[in-house]
């Protein structure tokens, strides 16, 4: 259903002047205190909100001082700030301590939804402004009520349901925002700020209404000194990455009028030339806005997390009205939603991402009081999850789409760097864009040797040293015309930028043995010592040593690694070439702080989830050579014609042994002769020396 704006103004007019009383009146009765002050607070905190839309609408942001527009921007989200977030009730456990744990969870997670709105009033987001405070209106009615009456509490049955149906009820405006910015030119405000943004004017960077940190302030200064030549190669590297992603895969970009941009906070002039790269190329820049809403609307720009335990609390808050119905719900109106903009679905040409990394070691603290999914609730999720994506692949199919990914340190990491000064990130920048930037003929060319030796292969061997426990045997997709036809795929620099992998679907069946890292970020979360038993291919135990409790350790990788499923599969066995740019994270001592897309380039690594060719299997894809990459399946991917509930797994998380643990990746043929490719952590297979003159140099420096 579609409101009139004049409607919506009135309907949230009326929602702003009863959350002026409620923080005035107060609750009284049997244990109301408590809830008094909750409400009071959160009535407080909206009212900000409604101050700060009123302040955006007559202009603020650009008649305003950097300094009060930094001020204002702290002053909103300063409750989930670390310094305050001990006594915050977004916080499961205070909440829980002072209201209950029932009523705990569901005053946390309506915090949590409230907060979003910080978001909504900067990007003209009404209808989500006005959803959200007539919640909160509703609910506060609902203890205002039951305690004027009888002088009790309502049951925390009756507060779920409010918060049930609102989930639910709204669950059609959440996915049409999410379609329509996805694939629609026009739609996001995130895209009208990049586009419009006055770069010489930092204040452009508080109308997004993210949280602002240094890291957003600092890097959008530094490029601001940057040479136009720098900012072109990362653009053009970036735009580049993505049209070769459709070049080598045969698809017809022509087809395409949109591509999704997501970038982080600070990065504009980057992006300003990218979205005219992709113009160029026939591509309007399109994208979500962000937020921290249980209707996921996706990430276009997106800032530092002001308390990255915040979300770590709230990850599994959906679990307050994960059932049948809800899941049904979710289907239903994703699939409305992407039926409305089907035209401009299919043309729709896929994701373009900026990553960043070198954010603070975070160490998350698991919380009894947070919401948890019981095991149905897990079993639900992951098919909620299945079946959305399925529904996205309808209206934007997987073969006919493409990305690419690319990552830029954020100023933060000069506090891992040898000297936290301006110069030398200045001199960790290049070298990084100097990492994006390489040759893709040499690596092209060195791995076509690799792949020659590989293909002769029945299996890998892999072994750890130096402490890593890693004892693998990969089995590999056999050759029917190893003249026509190769294992691997020889991967440069297109939509997984830095170049410098070779990868394969492995064999599930024959696939045995330990996986162990030492130390491993994947997904902004840190494993210590991560270890995991394959048997015939999936996952048969895993644990960690993050936490003193055992079951914890359990949990975290279930929840954060496996996404909640009881096993996975190894999706992808590769091997990383990218010698140059693991020696850049250890001359600068940030190898744990380098994200999976380019620490995967630096050592073999294996994925859990879904292969590399995930619902495109049954597109041919050919190496340089003009070799046919025939390992594009394996025995779960090839259930997907029967039961893609059991094919398909909507995951692929890739863990890197670095070359330092490495003790060997041998390639063993039918009759048993071994040919070696890497030991000690050093490439030894004739032709692939060239691989280590970037670790001699580190040796001699």
């Amino acid at each position: 259903m579609e409101w009139s704006k004049e409607l919506l103004e009135e309907r949230l007019e009326l929602a702003a002047q009863r959350i002026t009383e409620i923080e005035k009146e107060g609750l009284s009765g049997e244990g109301a205190e408590a809830f008094d002050d909750y409400f009071r607070r959160m009535a407080a905190f909206l009212n900000l909100v409604n101050e700060n839309r009123t302040f955006v609408e007559q202009g603020g942001l650009k008649t305003a001082s950097l300094e009060e527009l930094g001020e204002r921007n702290h002053a909103l989200y300063a409750d989930v700030l670390p310094e305050n977030y001990e006594k915050s009730f977004g916080n499961p456990a205070y909440a829980a301590k002072m209201l209950g744990e029932d009523y705990g969870k569901l005053l946390s997670f309506l915090h949590r939804e409230l907060f979003a709105e910080i978001v909504f009033c900067h990007t003209d987001c009404l209808e989500d402004l006005v959803i959200r405070e007539e919640l909160f209106v509703e609910v506060y009615g609902a203890f205002a009520e039951a305690l004027s009456e009888n002088g009790k509490l309502p049951s925390a049955e009756s507060v779920r349901q409010i918060l049930y149906w609102f989930a639910s009820d709204y669950a059609d405006l959440g996915s049409r925002n999410l379609v329509a910015q996805m694939v629609h030119d026009g739609e996001s405000q995130a895209i009208r700020i990049l586009k419009s943004a006055d770069l010489s004017d930092l204040r452009y960077l508080y109308a997004y209404g993210q949280y602002v940190s240094d890291n957003e302030l600092e890097i959008a200064r530094f490029l601001q000194k940057q040479p136009q030549s720098t900012i072109d190669t990362m653009a053009d590297t970036y735009t580049e990455g993505y049209r070769i992603g459709f070049e080598v895969t045969g698809r017809d970009l022509s087809k395409k009028t949109s591509a999704e941009i997501m970038f982080p906070i600070g990065f504009e002039r980057m992006l300003q030339k990218a979205v005219a790269n992709f113009e160029k190329i026939g591509l309007k820049a399109v994208g979500r806005v962000p937020s921290t809403s249980i209707f996921y609307r996706g990430e276009t720009g997106y800032s530092t997390s002001p308390n990255r335990q915040y979300d770590f609390d709230h990850r599994n808050d959906n679990g307050l009205f994960m059932d049948k119905a809800y899941v049904q719900r979710a289907q239903e109106v994703l699939q409305t939603a992407f039926e409305e903009f089907k035209d401009d679905a299919k043309k729709h040409a896929g994701p373009a991402v900026v990553e960043v990394f070198g954010e603070k070691d975070f160490d998350p603290v698991i919380k009894p009081e947070a919401v948890k999914l019981t095991d149905e609730q897990n079993d639900l999720d992951v098919e909620r999850r299945m079946r959305l994506r399925q529904i996205q692949m309808i209206y934007i199919p997987e073969e006919e789409r493409s990305f690419t990914i690319i990552a830029f340190p954020l100023p933060e990491i000069k506090e891992a760097l040898p000297d936290p000064s301006e110069k030398t990130y200045a001199e960790f920048f290049e070298e990084i864009i100097k990492v994006n930037t390489l040759d893709y003929l040499t690596y092209r060319n060195i791995q076509a040797t690799m792949i020659e030796a590989l293909d002769q292969a029945d299996y890998c061997e892999i072994k750890g040293m130096n402490g890593n426990r890693t004892d693998l045997r990969v089995n590999l997709w056999k050759l029917k015309d190893p003249s026509k036809e190769t294992i691997f795929e020889n991967c440069v620099a297109d939509v997984n930028i830095p170049v410098g992998e070779v990868f394969t679907s492995p064999v599930l069946k024959g696939t045995n043995g330990t996986l162990h890292v030492s130390r491993v970020y994947l997904n902004g979360l840190e494993y210590k010592n991560l270890s995991i038993l394959f048997e015939d291919g999936f996952i048969k135990e895993y644990n960690c040593s993050n936490f003193e409790n055992a079951q914890e350790n359990l949990d975290f990788i279930r929840d954060n690694l496996l996404f909640k499923r009881k096993t996975l599969p190894i999706g992808e066995f590769a091997i990383g070439t990218n010698t140059t740019a693991y020696v850049v994270a250890r001359k600068y001592g940030v190898q744990s702080k380098l994200p999976i897309l380019i620490a995967e380039k630096t050592g073999p690594h294996f994925a859990v989830g879904d292969t590399c060719y995930s619902h495109s299997e049954d597109m041919k894809v050919y190496n340089p050579d003009g070799k046919e990459i025939v390992a594009r399946e394996n025995e779960a991917s090839a259930l997907r014609t029967v039961d893609p509930a059991k094919a398909y797994f909507d995951c692929h998380t890739d863990v890197t042994i670095p070359y330092d643990e490495l003790g060997e990746l041998t390639a063993v043929k039918k009759n048993g002769e071994r040919i070696t490719i890497i030991q000690n952590g050093r490439f030894v297979l004739p032709g692939t020396e060239e691989l280590n003159k970037a670790l001699d140099s580190e040796q001699l420096s």
